[in-house]
């Protein structure tokens, strides 16, 4: 038996008052999760561990199976594993988004959805006017980058950006934590936020006389770091499950790359992915199928439900829910559905990004698992309502993987 994962990121959601009330899973036409719905079994999952901000990289860590409370170190880390940055003992590697500030808020975290390119320029500008022996810069994907401090520590506390919209952003400037253990050859938690949030203001003055700002709409005229971390000490997913042998992972977000290269999954690249609603669902879906020929598990992620949420687009958000049906759950069903060795397919979000408060939340998650023979439970359609009668009932953490694997 061979599995795969398909996620869509952030695409549960809230029920919606202009939908009748129906949450968007509830309200789009999905006509194929649907169908492995009704033809398979369904449960919701608790993927964020108490205590933990409701971030992806905590819950597609979660759903993957690993224990948080003992890998977790934050998304820089795993990004830069993504970008090819090889981190040292002494480094602490901090996510670092390009964003829009205006009237003294947080506008948007993404600076009007750069390019790569775009995002490439601002950063090694960024570099080479900031950077030394101690700080460096590294691009990574469209407005979300990497900062690396030589002798950092993670004991700080960071805002995400797209968990404030429209908030004060001096308000939600770095701090550092109270109490924090003390770590021998590193800054002290108070010297290293005051060394970032110089880093935000000075970036603040750069970004705003760069040329690219001067007539564009929505500025890209601050750098946010946060998420930051040292490099984790994680089990691969061969390891943890033995019936893995081989593995790949198929997203175009740093930080579920850098997932997948800890967990010991090959990152397969697909052109024209872009982690928005225009990525290359048809290449995703192709690349799946390839993979699965070959390997024994695919973790295939789909980001654009998540950024529709974010900037609280109903409309867009309900055509990228329908696009991953149709554009890459149909494909992927029509060609496995009848392969001499079966394939285990399971479905669900990371989170809920709901479009009218535009942040993730921490609740549970539906999900369904299809494989050719499968028992289907009573559930007919796959959505956050349908699936609280789902036979798996409701799963925590690493629960989910380890039942799925035993499949």
């Amino acid at each position: 038996m061979k599995h795969i994962i398909i996620l869509g990121d952030g695409m549960a959601d809230h029920s919606v008052k202009r939908l009748g009330g129906k949450t968007l899973l509830q309200y789009a036409e999905t006509k194929y999760m649907d169908l492995l719905a009704r033809n398979g079994k369904t449960g919701r999952l608790i993927t964020i561990p108490e205590g933990f901000h409701p971030g992806s990289e905590v819950a597609n860590a979660t759903i993957l199976g690993y224990d948080m409370n003992k890998i977790y170190e934050g998304r820089g880390p795993l990004e830069a594993a993504s970008i090819g940055y090889d981190m040292k003992p002494e480094d602490m590697a901090v996510r670092c988004n390009i964003i829009t500030l205006a009237d003294g808020v947080i506008k948007n975290h993404h600076a009007g959805h750069l390019t790569t390119e775009q995002g490439d320029m601002l950063i090694k500008y960024l570099d080479k006017q900031l950077g030394n022996d101690k700080i460096k810069f590294i691009t990574g994907t469209q407005y979300r980058h990497l900062l690396i401090i030589k002798g950092g520590s993670k004991y700080i506390e960071c805002a995400p950006p797209h968990d404030h919209p429209n908030e004060p952003w001096r308000e939600l400037m770095v701090k550092p934590i109270t109490n924090a253990p003390v770590e021998t050859g590193r800054m002290t938690p108070k010297e290293t936020a005051d060394l970032m949030n110089k880093l935000i203001l000075r970036s603040q003055e750069l970004l705003s006389k760069h040329p690219f700002n001067k007539e564009r709409k929505e500025a890209a005229n601050s750098i946010w770091p946060w998420s930051g971390g040292y490099r984790p000490m994680m089990q691969t997913l061969m390891q943890m499950y033995p019936s893995i042998h081989k593995g790949s992972v198929i997203s175009a977000v740093d930080l579920i790359k850098g997932i997948g290269y800890y967990a010991g999954l090959k990152s397969i690249i697909v052109p024209g992915i872009t982690g928005q609603a225009d990525t290359n669902y048809e290449g995703k879906a192709a690349a799946a199928i390839n993979a699965l020929q070959k390997d024994d598990f695919v973790f295939l992620h789909i980001e654009a439900s998540d950024e529709a949420g974010h900037d609280g687009d109903l409309e867009l958000k309900l055509k990228t829910i329908e696009d991953l049906d149709k554009r890459i759950v149909q494909p992927i069903y029509n060609e496995i559905k009848n392969w001499n060795e079966p394939v285990c397919v399971a479905i669900l979000p990371d989170h809920p990004t709901p479009v009218e408060i535009c942040i993730h939340v921490a609740e549970p998650v539906p999900f369904l698992v299809w494989h050719r023979g499968i028992k289907a439970d009573e559930v007919q359609t796959f959505d956050e309502v349908s699936c609280v009668n789902g036979s798996y009932g409701l799963l925590k953490l690493n629960e989910f993987m380890n039942q799925f694997m035993q499949i």
